[in-house]
């Protein structure tokens, strides 16, 4: 009976957070729309020990512009996407942020950089892939950053350590949409995940930052997995334990 429940509520969720059908562009790329001017960008990469591993990134799109947030998982992906946006959806790519320095958030930050797509980025995150002889995004900011696209703005928001040292959210108060990314664990997941390079320690208090900012989100987009409401964010706390 509980399983039947599980399916019944995964299905659900993907009706609400999944209005349209997936746009595949290619075998490991999918491009989703989530809102009006939001569109998630799924893409896969097989990780050692792993297996086959999808990663979530976000696409805002206002008139004919467009802010990117993660990018997939390597270069070659990524140019993927961003030929298709360009030219079957004739959208210009204003900005980009990542999630943090791991390569599902900014694994394809080379090809934008060729690009010349302005980059911007929690310090700590370019501290670090400096350290980590990673491409290095352009732009840096402590605590917070606000970018507009059209006239509508964007918020990003350190709100503490979790899955990673440097790990950000955004929050577009226009669609209602928070994407915490890989902080956000989706309903199916029963562990963290990967901490290795995180702060278990503070990763409860971080998440109750976002629960009580962010009251007002509706579509909320983990880093893996389906998008939900504040129940995946109620759900992650619950995974601290």
């Amino acid at each position: 009976m509980k399983k039947l429940y599980l399916i019944a509520l995964f299905i659900s969720i993907c009706s609400a957070c999944y209005p349209q059908e997936t746009i595949s562009i290619s075998p490991d790329l999918e491009l989703i729309q989530i809102s009006d001017n939001a569109y998630i960008h799924l893409s896969y990469e097989t990780i050692p020990d792993y297996g086959r591993v999808g990663a979530n990134g976000l696409i805002f799109i206002e008139d004919s512009e467009a802010l990117l947030f993660d990018t997939p998982w390597n270069d070659s992906l990524t140019c993927e996407l961003v030929t298709y946006l360009e030219d079957q959806m004739g959208l210009k790519i204003r900005g980009f942020v990542p999630n943090h320095w791991h390569a599902d958030c900014m694994g394809g930050l080379e090809c934008l950089k060729h690009k010349g797509v302005v980059s911007y980025a929690n310090q700590a995150t370019i501290d670090i892939a400096r350290r980590k002889g990673l491409p290095v995004p352009d732009i840096g900011f402590t605590d917070s950053l606000e970018l507009k696209l059209g006239e509508t703005p964007v918020f990003c928001f350190f709100p503490g350590a979790a899955h990673s040292m440097d790990n950000i959210v955004v929050w577009i108060p226009s669609e209602k949409l928070l994407f915490p990314g890989c902080i956000c664990k989706s309903l199916d997941a029963r562990t963290l995940g990967n901490t290795a390079d995180g702060d278990l320690h503070s990763y409860p208090g971080t998440v109750d930052r976002i629960i009580e900012k962010f009251r007002q989100a509706e579509i909320i987009i983990p880093g893996h997995g389906l998008p939900g409401g504040q129940e995946l964010l109620t759900h992650t706390r619950s995974l601290c334990r």
